[in-house]
């Protein structure tokens, strides 16, 4: 029996997922659940479109090479892991992918996350569309896109892998409370994480947040109250930021802005600061799927060693 140990590995949705996968095959039918209901697919689609970037993630780590996916060079700068294929196309904006060259690559199926949703139907002319909204203020989000994963898995006939990823993220979670716990032996401190809107702004991180989850994971606390939303975000002037007080910050690259930030008084004053208790993190994707929640939790280890070690 498998058993996997960690709440982010789909203890509870895993083996109903893997009981359809195994029932669709006695009909020689493929039959998942997207967030709008029932799918059914005669065979497995192999010309895979992906129009979100968690999807593009999610489809990437699965073992299978989309045709395409939206806005690449924006994934390559925000997202980056895990790279996407030379052969792979680009279809532009995400919000507006480009529907003529859909058409020529003639994709078996397109995925898309809920922004999509008001043009699901001008995507079905060109292929079935699958739709996953994994993002919702009532629902645990680490917990979804690993369900989502799943599901994925199944209908490109990849459950196995799916499977081997979960598994080896819980590894790599335990790997890397291990070495937090050596770096600070008198005890994890608080975290908070953020993106910067711009000197005077930033979107804080707390519940329902994927940063959060990787932190929990690695049994971190927030150093912030932020309470769980769709996005798991608040937007705060600079000044929120005061509360952190002598815990540790950490940002999320890119940002630009970083010489004048930290020319700002304001900035300066703060008591985190002064103490030489915040980081950057390398660009890591806040808002993907399963994986994400590894990378993130690596990347935002890497910042707490280099603090630790300072």
């Amino acid at each position: 029996m498998l058993v996997l140990t960690s709440k982010f590995s789909l203890i509870k949705g895993l083996f109903p997922l893997l009981i359809l996968s195994l029932s669709s095959l006695s009909y020689a039918e493929i039959r998942i659940q997207d967030s709008l209901g029932e799918q059914v697919f005669s065979e497995t689609p192999v010309r895979v479109a992906a129009v979100g970037w968690g999807l593009t993630e999610s489809v990437i780590e699965l073992g299978v090479t989309p045709i395409a996916v939206g806005d690449m060079k924006g994934y390559q700068e925000w997202v980056k892991r895990p790279a996407i294929p030379a052969s792979t196309e680009d279809l532009g904006v995400r919000e507006e992918p480009n529907l003529e060259k859909l058409v020529e690559l003639k994709p078996d199926v397109i995925l898309i996350g809920a922004e999509l949703k008001d043009i699901k139907s001008t995507l079905e002319k060109i292929a079935p569309v699958v739709l996953f909204d994994s993002y919702q203020a009532d629902h645990n989000n680490a917990e979804q896109v690993d369900k989502d994963f799943m599901t994925l898995a199944i209908l490109l006939d990849k459950e196995a892998v799916a499977v081997k990823k979960l598994q080896q993220r819980d590894e790599a979670f335990k790997y890397l409370k291990t070495q937090l716990e050596h770096a600070f032996p008198n005890g994890l401190p608080k975290v908070a994480t953020m993106r910067f809107a711009n000197t005077t702004s930033a979107y804080v991180y707390g519940g329902n947040s994927m940063p959060q989850y990787a932190l929990e994971a690695l049994g971190i606390q927030n150093a912030l109250t932020i309470k769980n939303s769709q996005w798991g975000l608040e937007q705060k002037r600079l000044k929120f930021l005061r509360t952190v007080d002598q815990n540790i910050l950490l940002y999320f690259q890119p940002f630009y802005e970083e010489e004048k930030l930290n020319a700002s008084p304001l900035w300066k004053a703060m008591p985190f600061v002064q103490q030489g208790n915040v980081a950057s993190v390398e660009s890591t994707w806040t808002y993907g799927s399963s994986m994400s929640l590894q990378y993130l939790a690596e990347a935002m280890t890497d910042a707490l060693l280099k603090l630790a070690n300072k």
